[in-house]
């Protein structure tokens, strides 16, 4: 097997969009050198005088064959760009033997390209940000606990649930404000959900009618789930022994969401892709997110595990912040464990090929406290 390549100390963050937070100017006091890539150069450098980085990172204009110019051995490319860039990224990073990370779940595309990663001994950083990625650490987490407390080989069933939702810090009449691409939004509310629900595989072909109530330390949201999350059954390595009840990971919003926008599901139940477009913009105009609006980034991710009719171990992580004048609660949750990660692939605890957030349990834990000690706020409650 091919030796990982040891990290030169150079970053390449590419993409200066919403979630570009203090993660950037973490990695600013780690790494040798830092460099933004933005759309143009004038673009980067304003983007670095909005976060007080001036003179501490690179502006660059940003373009493939740009970076890969500027790129060596053992630099690190930090993708903020969209999902579908990263395979292009990826590629020129296998042709410079440099190591690449993003905070988005894996795509068909850059698992294709993983392989050829790793025999060149190349880190692939992937799912480290909020939503997958802090998301992911509170499982291992408890999963771990729970199979210290109860063992891996005792029979037991379980619930696990992940919520995950930004919504606006002061509640407006739509119960939303877009701090991201609108026409995504809608359609992630359009893709077919899977999820496990009283030990039943159910498939939500509108994620948003599987909406429930739920109450987090008193407070009422609305829940649905998303995406697919049968596959993480496997990939949290829940003991074989303990039978899952329930297992959903989902989205969180504000209560009263799904009453404001039943126009807009009327309209997605029916609607072209061209009359969604055009409803995508409206929106948009119509709930933006100003400077003057705060965000509220809202993650619990909980785990019930019942060995007996009266005997059920719990733990509930929960994360519950808001912007500031400084920075976005987005911003804040998804650059700095992206830029957690990418610190340890400069220090080498990171193995060549594909990594994501978190694996195991002590990997979970102890970038939690790193997280903790860097002032990102959880609390985690317990009980039996």
């Amino acid at each position: 097997m091919t030796d990982r390549v040891p990290a030169s100390g150079t970053v390449h963050w590419v993409g200066a969009g919403l979630s570009t937070g203090s993660g950037l100017a973490a990695l600013c006091d780690t790494a040798e050198r830092v460099r933004l890539w933005h759309r143009t150069g004038e673009r980067a450098s304003a983007a670095l005088a909005a976060l007080g980085l001036t003179g501490r990172a690179e502006p660059r204009a940003f373009t493939l064959p740009a970076l890969a110019a500027e790129l060596a051995p053992g630099d690190i490319v930090v993708s903020m760009l969209p999902a579908p860039e990263h395979a292009g990224l990826l590629s020129a990073c296998v042709d410079a033997r440099a190591h690449f990370a993003c905070s988005s779940y894996v795509s068909p595309e850059v698992l294709e390209r993983v392989p050829s990663a790793e025999a060149a001994g190349l880190v692939v950083l992937t799912e480290s940000g909020l939503d997958p990625g802090i998301d992911h650490l509170f499982a291992h987490s408890l999963i771990g606990r729970a199979r210290t407390e109860i063992g891996a080989d005792t029979p037991a069933t379980y619930r696990l649930t992940s919520y995950c939702g930004g919504v606006p810090a002061v509640p407006n009449d739509f119960r939303y404000r877009f701090s991201w691409a609108p026409l995504g939004v809608l359609n992630a509310l359009r893709s077919p959900a899977r999820y496990l629900e009283n030990g039943t595989e159910t498939t939500a072909t509108r994620p948003w009618e599987a909406t429930r109530p739920h109450i987090l330390s008193g407070e009422t949201f609305e829940a649905y789930p998303n995406r697919d999350s049968i596959p993480f059954i496997a990939q949290y390595g829940l003991p074989s022994a303990w039978t899952p009840r329930t297992f959903v990971r989902g989205t969180l919003r504000l209560d009263g969401w799904l009453k404001a926008w039943e126009p807009v599901f009327e309209e997605l139940r029916s609607g072209d892709d061209e009359s969604i477009a055009a409803l995508a913009r409206e929106l948009a105009a119509a709930y933006p997110t100003t400077d003057t609006d705060r965000d509220r980034v809202v993650l619990s991710v909980s785990l019930e595990v019942e060995t007996a009719p009266d005997h059920t171990w719990t733990g509930i992580y929960l994360l519950d912040l808001m912007g500031d004048t400084e920075e976005s609660a987005m911003a804040r949750c998804v650059s700095r464990p992206l830029a957690l990660g990418v610190r340890h692939i400069l220090d080498g605890s990171l193995p060549a090929g594909l990594n994501r957030a978190a694996e195991t349990a002590e990997r979970s834990d102890q970038w939690l406290a790193e997280l903790s000690e860097e002032g990102l706020d959880f609390t985690l409650r317990l009980g039996r």
